[in-house]
């Protein structure tokens, strides 16, 4: 071997000779030269090498592997690497190219070698090589790898400066991917071929398969073609835009108004502006939406005033060219300026129509639309327009009421003196099915108005009596029925309103029997209302039938039922007394009987006190306090109080105040707990007036219980001045005592108030039923009642000094009290500034209050040992230094 080596390497150059360790990889070289791992390692080893020295290995490993992916990469990008920093005309770039041929030869399967040659083509600006190279890569890679090659090839024909060349590359990458059409869609529109763009596009939409690539709906294609056929009309050759775009208007109908303006736009383009002009027309008849008007309108009125300053230029120009597109024969600046005009003052009517086109049952827009056409003094549109309005609305459709619109339409013709024609009208619409029988009366009732506006009076009454008309049979089969299926027509007769205008035009026009004849009617028909029966019986009062008026009031009562019968009452009762005064009293009664019997409870004092002044003025006092003594029973306790009042004025009026005692008792038995106290103020302050001291403290006592001392203290500050006034220490202190236990008893309720609810909560509606008892306060209710007995059987008379309820066996004792000391209850403050207060003026001094020793036991472990318990005396001058 060494030999060999020796005898091969005599005249090559020093530095190619092998030294060290790569004599060792050339042996093992030698041995198996087809070992990719070997070639690799060695390459690894010479990696420092000269690139002269590394060039030379890569092409012996690629001689011996020419089929090598890895050794052809590591190559080429090697020397790629080299070139990075060179000029592409650099004769190292052609070498290269030729060892990528050379690569290709063996390699031609292998894209991604297709594709850095490609690229490093493209580096070097050589385009027609480079296209020539990704054809090649595409007939010899097959068809499921060609996606690689088409990205990068589109991206070349992209960045080239060639249109020609990529339009061919783009159709041939069409008919592989069809669905990337948009992407070639904005390259044709980018160098401004429109009509392929917008042909390729349109074929697009046509596929049912087709999904956008970039995320766009059929909706916004749809649009973009619309724009890019009529913002290019004069490139646009193969395609009819005009069926295009009223397609998508039936397509898409939230964007009709910028379809319509852009059609309109690609025949302005063109310039058939009158083409132009009709389908601005169409559109704005057409649209549905105010937006889309407006956006039609606004164009159009922009197209006309270009019309009119293009018009006025040309008229400037010195060289007019009669075959100017602009220019027609003769002059006509002042018609398309009366074109302007004309449709501007249209605006309001078709924008009014575009309303109506949203809604066709909309009556308040129809009326909106007859008052332009009247604005504009136009009768025949004004005629047309509400013909057009009643055929249209559909009764029980319709938005607003649509008898206003016959009302109105007959109206027109009456103002104009045409009154057959009002009248054929208004009979046309009393066989329209309104919606409801209120409607279709007011019809009628207009129908009647006209005729009385103009003195026909004899007609008016026959319309009405027309409209009112209904058979026995029928009325029989219906009173009191309501049946939804018959017609309105058939339910006219019940109109109440229709009834009221009859009985009125009868009342005013008719005789007295004619009109009686229409109540009774009504009255047999069961559609009057209490105003209607209290009419008649005013009618029949002021034509001195008032024992008819009576019976139509008897009637009314009976017929309905409270609170629709209390205006009937009040007026019955009224004018029963006004009428008779005193000379009826018995049947007065039994008709103040019979109301307070049908009246509820809460309702009743209205009558009593009528009542009552009925008593009064025609009957005996006795009667009178008979029934305010009722009244106070049976009306409303919440009212009570009040009328408890009024009974005792009067009492004292006829009896004296002496009489008006029983009242008072009566009134805080049967007032609201809440104004017994107040009940109990007066009545104190009555026995003050007559100098009954022990009453009146025995009333405070009685109406304290109900009076909360933390909430209420009027009734406590006035029996304290009236202790004051009147009492002693001993009086004062129980008047203490009671306001402790009353606070304590109030208290205590709170509390068993609210243990209960929290009862109720925790036990569920079961415990509703029960009851918590207040022992306490029984106990003080059963006291205050003995009290007030004693009180009732004591003598009137009073000398002062020490109060004491007597009761007929001797004072009144509660056995069940507990037995406390005297001082022990005693409230110091308040018996101190009580004392002080005294009528004398002289304070503590000029009282003889009698000390008394208290038990030790009451003070516990307040007192020290040795010190002697003080008496009350001696604590209130303590209190007082």
């Amino acid at each position: 071997v060494k030999l060999t080596m020796a005898d091969s390497t005599e005249d090559v150059p020093s530095s190619l000779i092998p030294e060290g360790e790569a004599v060792v990889y050339e042996e093992e070289l030698l041995a198996n030269p087809f070992s990719v791992k070997l070639w690799l390692r060695y390459l690894q080893v010479r990696a420092n090498a000269p690139f002269s020295q590394r060039k030379i290995l890569y092409e012996r490993a690629l001689k011996a592997l020419p089929g090598s992916y890895k050794l052809w990469n590591m190559y080429l990008t090697e020397r790629k690497d080299r070139l990075r920093h060179k000029c592409v005309t650099d004769p190292a770039f052609d070498s290269l190219n030729n060892t990528y041929e050379r690569a290709l030869v063996f390699m031609h399967k292998m894209p991604r070698i297709w594709l850095e040659y490609t690229k490093f083509l493209q580096l070097q600006r050589k385009v027609t090589k480079t296209r020539h190279a990704y054809d090649r890569a595409l007939r010899s890679l097959p068809i499921t790898q060609h996606d690689k090659i088409w990205k990068q090839y589109i991206a070349f024909a992209k960045q080239s400066n060639v249109p020609e060349m990529a339009y061919r590359i783009f159709r041939r990458f069409m008919k592989l991917d069809p669905d990337s059409v948009e992407e070639y869609v904005n390259y044709l529109a980018k160098h401004e071929q429109w009509n392929e763009a917008a042909t390729l596009l349109a074929q697009a939409l046509n596929r049912e398969s087709f999904i956008s690539k970039q995320g766009k709906s059929k909706h916004q294609l749809w649009l973009e073609l619309c724009d890019m056929c009529t913002k290019h009309a004069q490139n646009i050759t193969t395609l009819k835009v005009e069926p295009i775009v009223r397609g998508a208007l039936k397509r898409f109908t939230d964007d009709v108004g910028r379809l319509w303006t852009s059609l309109a736009d690609y025949f302005i383009r063109l310039g058939h502006f009158e083409k132009a002009r009709d389908i601005f027309e169409e559109g704005i008849n057409t649209v549905i939406t105010v937006r889309d008007f407006s956006m039609i309108f606004d164009a159009y009125t922009q197209f006309e005033e270009t019309m009119i300053s293009a018009k006025m230029q040309d008229d400037e120009s010195e060289n007019q060219q009669a075959e100017d597109d602009l220019d027609v024969e003769g002059d006509d600046l002042e018609l398309r300026l009366a074109r302007l005009q004309y449709l501007l003052d249209r605006r309001a009517e078709l924008l009014c129509s575009v309303r109506l086109r949203q809604n066709p049952h909309n009556v308040h827009e129809w009326h909106r639309r007859v008052k332009i056409f009247e604005e504009q003094d136009n009768p025949e549109k004004v005629i047309k327009a509400y013909a057009e309005a009643v055929q249209t609305v559909d009764p029980i459709k319709a938005d607003g009421k649509p008898h206003t619109l016959w009302v109105s339409f007959a109206k027109y013709y009456e103002d104009n003196d045409d009154l057959d024609s009002a009248r054929d009208i208004l009979e046309r619409a009393s066989k329209v099915e309104f919606r409801s029988v209120e409607d279709l009366a007011t019809v009628w009732c207009e129908w009647a108005e006209m005729e009385l506006r103009h003195d026909e009076f004899e007609k008016a009454i026959k319309v009405l009596h027309k409209a009112t008309y209904v058979s026995d049979r029928v009325a029989r089969a219906s009173v009191g029925k309501e049946n939804p299926n018959l017609s309105v027509q058939q339910r006219l007769w019940k109109s109440t309103k229709l009834w009221s205008m009859y009985a009125d035009l009868e009342e005013s026009l008719g005789t007295l029997e004619s009109t009686k004849a229409v109540y009774e009617r009504m009255i047999d028909l069961k559609v009057v209302t209490p105003q209607i029966l209290i009419n008649y019986a005013h009618m029949l009062e002021e034509a001195k039938y008032f024992e008819e008026s009576f019976k139509v009031y008897e009637k009314g009562v009976n017929a309905f039922e409270w609170p629709l019968s209390k205006e009937l009452w009040v007026a019955y009762l009224s004018k029963f007394v006004k009428r008779y005064e005193g000379k009826k009293m018995e049947r007065a009664r039994d008709l103040f009987e019979q109301a307070l019997s049908k009246i509820p409870e809460r309702e009743r004092r209205a009558i009593f006190l009528m009542y009552a002044k009925f008593e009064e003025d025609f009957g005996l006092v006795k009667n009178t306090m008979s029934v305010y003594e009722r009244a106070c029973k049976e009306i409303a306790p919440e009212e009570r109080y009040d009328l408890y009042i009024q009974y005792i004025n009067k009492a004292s009026e006829y009896f004296g105040i002496t009489k008006t005692r029983p009242i008072y008792e009566d009134a805080m038995q049967h007032v609201p707990d809440s104004r017994i106290k107040d009940v109990a103020v007066k009545y104190s302050e009555l026995e003050q007036t007559l100098g009954e001291i022990d009453r009146a403290r025995a009333i405070y006592q009685y109406g304290s219980q109900h009076c909360d001392p933390g909430k209420d203290e009027q009734l406590w500050k006035l029996w304290h001045a009236f202790e004051v006034r009147h009492g002693n220490e001993d009086t004062f202190r129980d008047m203490l005592r009671i306001k402790r236990s009353v606070q304590l008893q109030f208290s205590q309720a709170h509390v068993n108030a609210t243990d209960a609810a929290m009862a109720l909560i925790e036990q569920g509606p079961a415990a509703k039923r029960q009851r918590v008892s207040n022992d306490m306060e029984a106990l003080e209710r059963q006291m205050m009642q003995e009290t007030m007995q004693s009180m009732a059987d004591a003598p009137s008379e009073s000398t002062g000094g020490d109060i004491v309820a007597m009761s007929s066996d001797g004072p009144v004792n509660n056995n069940d009290e507990i037995a406390l000391d005297d001082d022990e209850e005693d409230d110091e403050e308040a018996t101190k500034m009580a004392l002080e207060n005294a009528d004398d003026g002289k304070g503590l001094k000029s009282l003889a209050i009698a000390e008394k020793a208290i038990p030790s036991a009451v003070y516990g472990g307040f007192v020290k040992e040795g010190e002697a318990p003080q008496g009350a005396l001696a604590r209130f001058r303590n209190q007082s230094k």
